[in-house]
């Protein structure tokens, strides 16, 4: 129980739990460039008072996993979705329900692609498909906010508070507009998340990984082209959460995710941005319970 840190996948990974083993296990999965942090703490205490054993992780380069030097990863997006079976391997886990948000969302799908009987049930927040779409349908780009803050954002990632100030203008922007921004919580979040990793700097390999698109058109980290089935090969229940303020992923991302998941649930968040923020945690948690106890 709490954290500590394991071996999984060959690799160093930072893990916590919370609740009881013994009751059906749980894997959070955040996206690119947060540590496990980004999961509410009382998110997590919640599900596992719901009667789920929860396991959150920091993925490589974040947190207080394993780095690498910056612009030079030494590993794909592949691995990360090996990493997520190799987390559950370090707990004895054989199959566990996963929630992803954002790019976890995407390693969430390819785990249940590439390690079907790991995956007992998904749910899919603020992302969208991770393999591409035979259809050839098309999907709203980010806002034009959105665009505008990555194309003049500057930070010295040397300077821990030039860090902090950029990566709270840009929780701010994927907030939205449709809600009030709390920026004292966020900073408090990310400072917290700066002070605790061991080479912050290092996040920005997340946006460097080569891309494994699941046709055999990339390698994966053992060398080896990795081929994967489509969204609709996936056969575990799955719920798709999605924010309608979505400046990111635009609603419609999530929508026609469900769509390509034979059976798949959908519950868009009104007004609400990317990611999980603080007042949707509870009906999120509700939504994720129920979904998770389904048999």
């Amino acid at each position: 129980m709490g954290e500590r840190t394991v071996v999984a996948n060959g690799v160093r990974i930072r893990v916590e739990s919370f609740g009881d083993p013994a009751d059906p296990p749980l894997l959070l999965v955040m996206g690119n460039g947060a540590s496990m942090l980004w999961w509410d703490e009382g998110f997590c205490r919640t599900l596992a008072g719901g009667g789920r054993f929860v396991v959150r992780y920091d993925q490589r380069d974040t947190g207080r996993s394993v780095t690498y030097p910056v612009g030079r990863p030494g590993y794909t997006g592949a691995d990360l979705v090996d990493d997520a079976a190799g987390v559950l391997d370090a707990y004895g886990i054989p199959a566990a329900h996963v929630m992803g948000v954002s790019g976890g969302g995407g390693i969430a799908q390819l785990l249940a692609l590439d390690h079907p009987g790991r995956v007992l049930s998904l749910v899919l927040m603020s992302t969208t498909a991770a393999v591409p779409d035979d259809e050839g349908r098309e999907l709203p780009p980010p806002s034009e906010e959105f665009g505008r803050f990555v194309a003049g954002a500057r930070v010295d990632w040397t300077d821990e508070a030039s860090v902090v100030d950029h990566l709270v203008a840009y929780e701010q922007v994927l907030t939205g507009t449709a809600r009030p921004f709390d920026e004292a919580a966020a900073r408090d979040l990310v400072r917290r998340d700066v002070a605790r990793a061991r080479d912050f700097p290092a996040v920005q390999n997340h946006d460097l990984l080569a891309d494994d698109d699941g046709n055999g058109d990339s390698n994966g980290g053992d060398g080896r082209r990795r081929r994967r089935g489509p969204l609709s090969s996936i056969a575990v229940p799955t719920l798709v959460v999605h924010g309608t303020a979505d400046p990111l992923f635009p609603v419609e991302h999530g929508s026609a995710l469900a769509d390509r998941i034979p059976g798949a649930g959908f519950l868009p968040l009104t007004g609400a941005g990317h990611g999980l923020h603080r007042p949707d945690l509870a009906v999120v948690a509700r939504a994720v319970l129920a979904h998770t106890g389904r048999k």
